[in-house]
């Protein structure tokens, strides 16, 4: 097979997302399974649905537009406000937009108008972690606004955490969101279908006995796809972390001095070289770089360390491992290498099921 190549087991994913969807149901909660991690993979999107998630979420409109032409019979939620070039491809492509700016919403009213279509929205609201959304103290001035516009239904309100500033999902601020629902409500005079708590950050706080309020939803991606937890990246119990293995290949494998010599600058990255030992090393170049991977987010197995890469080399330290030109590396990835290796068109991407490779893609699981 071509190398590199991301290997995905859809059998684990599948059994994650069943995972979680079956134990937050208990709690009253349904999952969005959130697919921009993976560029909107019609084939992932699919055992994502088969496995319990309600609807799909992703922050790219070209995703969404993937996830359509895939034919899915599922709703299709853009999860970052829309930008006010692309109304017509939301309307078009999503059933529902996340929003925070009354002008993108009346340019959605519009939008809908001209196709004769209803579209709906979820108002973010900002509850601390200060990446978007609607000041609490604005709410109600932008509700009077927002009902004022033609084919457009408030389906929700939500919030995002830990994402940009770290901030916990916790008590207080979940509290909050549900206090918010209840004054949404009483304004609008009907009941709202989406209070969405969060994503994959929510999990130790929906999952721990706390009073639930009126959060019915969650977003999750990272959690569904590595196993993971986001606020402290700890492997969630009973889940598997290994559905992703990159895969990449041994370009020289040679014994050279661990320190460089010559008059020092920055590296191809402006950055200062990292210091060394003095002695040699066992150093193996791998068909890999920055351009593909965040060298930072890759585990490699047992007896080999990641010293450092440039654009398009991986250098590693294969102590006694003895990697040979030709040689396959198998690591595992975290959540910043597997955006970046499924963004690059470098890495082939291999889906499994059943011990049966997917080498082309596909619009469905059959």
């Amino acid at each position: 097979m071509r190398t590199p190549r991301l290997e995905i087991d859809l059998d684990k994913i599948y059994f994650n997302t069943q995972t979680l969807v079956k134990r937050l149901a208990a709690r009253g909660i349904s999952v969005m399974g959130v697919t921009k991690a993976v560029l909107g993979a019609p084939e992932i999107a699919s055992v994502l649905l088969k496995a319990g998630v309600s609807s799909l979420g992703d922050s790219r409109v070209e995703n969404i537009k993937t996830l359509s032409r895939a034919k899915l019979d599922a709703q299709k939620i853009l999860i970052r406000t829309p930008m006010l070039s692309q109304v017509d491809e939301v309307v078009a492509n999503a059933d529902i937009s996340f929003n925070t700016e009354i002008e993108v919403i009346n340019a959605l009213s519009a939008a809908s108008l001209r196709v004769d279509k209803t579209h709906g929205i979820v108002l973010v609201i900002e509850l601390g972690d200060l990446r978007e959304g609607i000041m609490p103290n604005d709410l109600g001035s932008i509700l009077t606004k927002i009902r004022r516009c033609k084919n457009i239904t408030i389906q929700g309100i939500a919030t995002n955490l830990a994402c940009l500033s770290g901030v916990a999902p916790d008590a207080t601020n979940m509290a909050e969101l549900s206090q918010l629902a209840n004054s949404v409500e009483a304004t609008l005079g009907s009941r709202l279908r989406i209070v969405s708590g969060g994503n994959s950050a929510n999990l130790q706080w929906a999952l721990g006995g706390a009073n639930i309020g009126r959060i019915n939803n969650l977003r999750l991606g990272e959690s569904l796809l590595l196993g993971r937890e986001t606020l402290h990246r700890k492997a969630i119990t009973g889940l598997h972390i290994d559905a992703f293995t990159l895969i990449a290949e041994v370009i020289e494998s040679k014994t050279k001095p661990s320190q460089p010599w010559g008059v020092i600058a920055q590296t191809a990255f402006g950055e200062k070289p990292p210091s060394t030992s003095a002695g040699h090393q066992s150093q193996a170049l791998i068909a890999i770089g920055r351009q593909d991977v965040d060298h930072s987010g890759l585990y490699p197995p047992p007896g080999i360390e990641i010293l450092g890469a440039s654009s398009d080399h991986l250098l590693v330290d294969s102590g006694d491992s003895s990697l040979a030109v030709g040689d396959k590396v198998k690591f595992n990835v975290n959540y910043s290498a597997l955006v970046r290796a499924m963004t690059s068109p470098f890495v082939h991407k291999v889906m499994k099921q059943k011990s049966t490779p997917i080498d082309k893609p596909s619009l469905s699981i059959k």
